[in-house]
């Protein structure tokens, strides 16, 4: 494999779609670990992913010689600190992805650090048991949804786009 920032970018992006395929599989499969398994690769989807993101913000950094070309986790590069020093284009059509709750890319972050959080018990309303119980819809905290195979794809092609539409604008100059 030759030494090249993008190398890594295009292997994390190949590695998030075999895990993807492998999910689906898993879904499909009537083993008795198929949850554990689909749980599994769909944990490693959101990390190649992450990971395919670092590679990405690696060779916008590394192509505007940036002093944080190094750093070892996206959030780094993906901060308007990053900007104030030198425009870059490309990294601040990031950044405004990154910091829009509502983004693919916020949701993958989001993802990505949600892998190393402890699990959470959900929490239930407190009830006294001389009342009448009356319970409030709305007012509790809905379970998050796992992400799917889909919107992990979805992100996939995103990232693809993104990283085949900022090596034009770089090879340009």
């Amino acid at each position: 494999m030759a030494h090249e920032l993008y190398t890594r970018t295009n292997q994390k992006l190949f590695f998030a779609g075999l895990a993807l395929e492998a999910m689906a599989k898993a879904k499909t499969s009537g083993a008795m670990n198929a949850q554990g398994l689909e749980t599994a690769e769909r944990e490693a989807a959101v990390f190649h992913l992450y990971g395919a993101l670092l590679g990405l913000c690696h060779e916008i950094a590394g192509y505007y010689r940036l002093p944080q070309a190094n750093a070892p986790r996206a959030e780094t590069l993906l901060t308007p600190q990053v900007l104030e020093a030198i425009a870059i284009p490309e990294m601040a059509e990031l950044v405004e992805l990154a910091q829009q709750r509502e983004t693919w890319l916020a949701q993958l972050l989001a993802s990505y650090n949600a892998l190393f959080q402890p699990p959470r018990e959900p929490k239930k309303p407190k009830g006294d048991v001389t009342q009448p119980l009356i319970i409030s819809v709305g007012s509790q905290e809905q379970a998050e949804a796992e992400l799917s195979r889909e919107e992990m794809e979805s992100w996939r092609q995103q990232l693809k786009g993104l990283a085949i539409r900022f090596r034009e604008g770089l090879s340009e100059c």
